[in-house]
C-alpha cells in the first residue's frame, strides 16, 4: 500500500475505533470454523472425595449460600465465574446432618443428582422429596427450593444448572427467601398412572409438575428400553404432561451400556455432562480417551466424536445436556459415524 494510503488508513482506523466500529475484514476469525472441538474434562471420584472433606472442615452453609465445589474448565473460567461447559455448569453440594440450605429461587434451571448418603430432603415449591443415591430432583427456574438434612451421615449431590446460558443471555437473576407465597401444586400421585393425566387446566408446561425421579424407576426403564442407533439403551426423564423433556431448556437421560458393547461414534452441536452411576468403562471423546468408574463426572463438549464402552458388566450413565436449547433454535445437528473395529 502506498505511504499516503497507509496514513489515510491509519487515520480512518482511529476514527472507527473512536466511534466503536471494527472492520470485519481485520478479524482473524471472521467466517472461519473453529480449528478443533473443545476438549473433554474428567474428574475421578477417588481424587475429588478427599477435597470434599476439606470443604466440610472449612465451610458452613451458615456462612455461605451453598457449600458447593464447582467443576471448572480453565478455558471457560473468566471473571471468577466457574463454568463447566459452554451452556451448563456442574458442582458438588454437601449437606451434613442437622444442616440446612436456606430457601431461594433463580431464573436458572437446576437439578440435583444424588451421589452419596441419605436422610436429606429437598423442598421444591412446598413439595418435600427425600434424597437417595441415584435420584434426580428438579428445581426449575423460579421454583422456590431449600435443602434440609435430618439424617445421620453427609449427603453429597451433583448440582447441574444452565447458568452459563442465562449469563450469556443476560437473564441470570436471583431472589433470596423466605418465599412470600408458594404456588398451588398438584400431588405427584396424580401423575402416577401411565397414559392418564389430571384435567386441571393449570399445568405449567415449561417443566414437569413432578420434581423427583427415583433411580430404581429410571434404571428399570433403561433396562427395558430397546437398543438405540448407537448401541446404547436410553430413557428420557420426561414431563408427564407433555411427553417432552422434564425442563424446556435442559434434557436429562439415563443411558445403559450393555456389558462389552462399544457404542457407535456420534457427535452433536450440543454439550453434555455425564455422571457414572454404576459400572466401569472407557470413553473416547475426540482425541481424548479415559477410563471411568462410579461417581466420576466428565464432559462431552460439542463437536467431538464420542464413543463409550462398558467393561465387565452393564454400566449406567446419567447425562444432562443443553440439547433442547439447540433443538428449539433449529441448530441441533447429530451425526453417527462408523463403528471402529474391536
Amino acid at each position: 500500500m502506498p505511504e499516503q494510503e497507509t496514513g489515510g488508513y491509519e487515520s480512518a482506523s482511529r476514527a472507527w475505533r473512536e466511534a466503536r466500529l471494527s472492520p470485519l475484514w481485520e478479524s482473524a476469525v471472521a467466517f472461519k470454523e473453529r480449528a478443533a472441538a473443545p476438549k473433554p474434562l474428567h474428574w475421578r471420584w477417588g481424587a475429588v472425595r478427599p477435597l470434599i472433606d476439606r470443604a466440610i472442615e472449612l465451610v458452613s452453609p451458615r456462612d455461605v449460600e451453598r457449600r458447593v465445589l464447582m467443576f471448572t474448565d480453565p478455558e471457560l473460567n473468566t471473571s471468577r465465574r466457574a463454568t463447566t461447559t459452554i451452556g451448563l455448569n456442574a458442582g458438588l453440594q454437601i449437606l451434613l446432618p442437622g444442616e440446612s440450605a436456606r430457601p431461594h429461587r433463580h431464573s436458572m434451571d437446576a437439578i440435583r443428582f444424588v451421589l452419596e448418603g441419605e436422610g436429606a430432603v429437598t423442598v421444591v415449591d412446598g413439595k418435600e422429596y427425600p434424597m437417595s443415591e441415584g435420584d434426580l430432583i428438579l428445581t426449575p427456574g423460579w421454583c422456590w427450593h431449600e435443602h434440609v438434612h435430618r439424617g445421620a451421615r453427609p449427603v453429597i449431590w451433583l448440582d447441574g444448572l444452565n447458568s452459563p446460558l442465562h449469563r450469556y443471555l443476560g437473564t441470570a437473576t436471583f431472589e433470596p427467601g423466605p418465599a412470600p407465597h408458594l404456588p398451588d401444586t398438584i400431588p405427584d400421585d396424580a401423575y402416577s398412572v401411565a397414559g392418564m393425566l389430571p384435567m386441571t387446566g393449570a399445568d405449567d408446561h415449561r417443566h414437569s409438575p413432578v420434581f423427583c425421579y427415583t433411580y430404581a424407576t429410571a434404571r428399570a426403564a433403561a433396562s427395558a428400553a430397546p437398543v438405540g442407533q448407537d448401541g446404547a439403551r436410553r430413557v428420557r426423564y420426561a414431563n408427564p404432561s407433555t411427553g417432552g423433556p422434564a425442563m424446556a431448556l435442559m434434557d436429562h437421560q439415563l443411558m445403559q451400556i450393555d456389558a462389552g458393547v462399544v457404542t457407535l461414534p456420534m457427535r452433536s452441536t450440543s454439550n453434555a455432562i455425564c455422571v457414572v452411576v454404576e459400572g466401569r468403562g472407557i470413553s473416547q471423546v475426540g482425541t481424548e480417551s479415559f477410563e471411568w468408574g462410579p461417581k466420576d463426572v466428565f464432559t462431552l463438549p460439542q463437536g467431538n466424536w464420542i464413543s463409550h464402552r462398558a467393561e465387565g458388566k452393564s454400566a449406567y450413565l446419567f447425562v444432562y445436556s443443553d440439547r433442547e436449547v439447540y433443538a428449539r433454535l433449529g441448530l441441533l445437528k447429530e451425526e453417527y459415524g462408523n463403528r471402529s473395529p474391536e
